[in-house]
């Protein structure tokens, strides 16, 4: 999709919790959940990702860089919980420097988070930028099926692309085999999504898969853990 047509296809509307969303409208989807967009990230992400790792030093793959909102939230309980985290975001569509003036998210994040928002969108892209010394941002302008991934790198993935009924080639095997492949034994990727196919393919890749509750209404989520490989012994 050519980025101009994308951009035109974008809203900004407010979501049940006051935070904001963006609406897509050839997909008839939003980037977040219309219960919450900032309850959801907050409570899939790092309530059940980030929250559920014990390390002091952290590497995060996010699929879906989208308003920021994941970023923000992660470099605020990074400072809380001061742990050195290593965040590498793709995205394919990057929206517009205006949209992003309008979202309402530094109203709601804390000060320091708040204060670094806007830069989170401005910095450039394909470097490492240091927001402070526990916390640094490299962001990706790429398809996931172009990137390129190290092995056995991610303590963390935050798979958050559009649902598989609106973007089924996100969910693919093929995708995810290279996101597996690219997570530490160990690591954990965390999703709102819980579709029954999505859940077959990580269980084939071997990966451990948990269903949890989801941010409510929503019934469920999934947080999968990358197992170790067994021997032969």
């Amino acid at each position: 999709m050519h980025t101009t047509t994308y951009q035109q296809d974008l809203s900004i509307i407010e979501s049940r919790d006051g935070s904001h969303t963006i609406r897509h409208a050839q997909l008839e989807e939003t980037y977040h959940s219309m219960h919450g967009a900032l309850k959801e990230s907050e409570y899939v992400y790092i309530q059940q990702g980030f929250d559920a790792l014990i390390a002091s030093e952290v590497r995060i793959l996010e699929i879906g860089f989208g308003t920021g909102l994941n970023v923000a939230l992660t470099y605020e309980a990074a400072l809380k919980q001061r742990k050195k985290v290593f965040f590498d975001s793709i995205e394919a569509y990057p929206i517009a420097s205006d949209m992003v003036a309008m979202l309402n998210y530094k109203s709601l994040l804390r000060a320091q988070a708040s204060a670094i928002f806007d830069e989170l969108h401005s910095c450039l892209w394909e470097q490492d930028v240091a927001f402070h010394q526990l916390f640094s941002l490299k962001k990706r302008h790429s398809e996931l099926a172009q990137a390129m991934l190290p092995e056995a790198y991610y303590d963390l993935v935050y798979y958050d692309a559009f649902a598989p009924s609106k973007q089924p080639e996100m969910w693919d095997i093929s995708l995810l085999e290279k996101v597996v492949q690219s997570m530490k034994e160990g690591g954990i990727l965390v999703t709102y999504c819980a579709q029954g196919q999505f859940k077959r393919n990580l269980k084939a890749l071997g990966l451990d898969v948990e269903t949890l509750d989801g941010p409510p209404p929503k019934k469920e989520m999934v947080r999968a853990r990358k197992l170790g490989i067994k021997s032969d012994e």
